[in-house]
């Protein structure tokens, strides 16, 4: 149980261990880009993800929060808009090659973190609405992510629209229901402590092996183009932060809500985009997510710390606006 609480407490280590060593000897980690049946063994490890999540979602949180509705409607609206925006923004900015270009646009139409709903959990923020806009997203994923990386992506690829959507559907939204469905029919109440130690590091585990496999596979190419996207990398995902903080502001969220909006929106689903660029594009495509995942994943772990010290509390469903 302790080495399940490490794993997933030490995420932002962890996966800077892994890009690490994925950098150092790809080999370790190029196994996971191995077939399994018919999918990427890297697929089968997101798809891991999301059925953990599944495992441990509570339903009844879930209901009370839909009881919500605007500030749902406020988060789904800001996550499928901030981030596609900024992306393409970068992307104009920065002249980037058509792979790393359409990379960033990946990620930025990729809303719904599962690492967001973990780091929302470790200071106390507001987990039900984190995990409410994660679930929502991730069954609008299937078609809302494909429809805007076409939109927007289509002037640097061809975008396999229904490929794009079907694998969504296979690595997050049946993964999910599953999940959901041996939650209330074979687990049984003794054994959720274990279940919810295991959830979390089976997914930190997952976001782990997904980023250190798209860094083995760019390790020729991260010394010359790794600074000048890095950077934009970490412009957006400091942009998509302080945007969600600032229109939380806007919808009068209180504290909690304001900090789980700004995490949703500046984390993005990163694996979600490397798992989608390796399946459909290249390695050179997936870079951006990678870079993406583990620089978000290192700045959300920081505010997780400052947060702790402030000692956040959730708040009810009927405070959730300001005063």
């Amino acid at each position: 149980m302790k080495l399940l609480h490490f794993i997933a407490n030490q995420l932002a280590p962890l996966t800077l261990l892994g890009a690490i060593i994925g950098y150092l000897y790809p080999p370790v980690f190029m196994v996971f880009a191995t077939p399994v049946l018919g999918m990427k063994l890297v697929l089968w490890m997101f798809a891991i993800t999301m059925f953990a999540l599944g495992l441990v979602l509570e339903t009844d949180d879930l209901k009370t929060t839909l009881r919500q509705p605007l500030s749902i409607g406020l988060g789904l609206a800001t996550q499928f808009t901030v981030m596609p925006t900024l992306a393409i923004l970068a992307v104009w900015l920065g002249d980037l090659p058509p792979a790393y270009a359409l990379g960033l646009i990946i990620v930025g139409c990729a809303p719904g973190a599962m690492a967001s709903n973990v780091i929302v959990y470790l200071p106390g923020g507001a987990l039900a609405f984190s995990i409410t806009l994660t679930f929502i997203a991730t069954l609008l994923a299937p078609v809302l992510t494909p429809t805007l990386v076409q939109w927007l992506g289509s002037a640097y690829f061809e975008i396999p629209f229904w490929g794009l959507m079907l694998t969504i559907t296979k690595i997050l939204v049946i993964p999910l229901l599953l999940g959901m469905l041996l939650r209330h029919t074979v687990i049984k109440e003794v054994h959720m402590e274990w279940v919810k130690a295991m959830a979390p590091a089976m997914g930190a585990i997952a976001i782990i092996i997904i980023c250190s496999q798209a860094v083995a596979g760019n390790h020729d190419r991260i010394a010359n183009v790794g600074p000048m996207l890095f950077g934009w990398v970490v412009v957006i995902n400091a942009s998509g932060y302080l945007i969600g903080w600032l229109l939380g502001k806007v919808y009068r969220f209180n504290h909690p809500y304001r900090v789980t909006l700004a995490i949703e929106i500046g984390m993005q689903n990163a694996g979600l985009g490397v798992a989608l660029a390796l399946a459909h594009f290249s390695a050179e495509t997936a870079l951006p997510g990678a870079l993406f995942a583990f620089w978000s994943v290192i700045t959300a772990a920081i505010a997780t710390k400052i947060l702790k010290r402030k000692e956040l509390k959730p708040l009810e469903p009927q405070s959730l606006f300001a005063d």
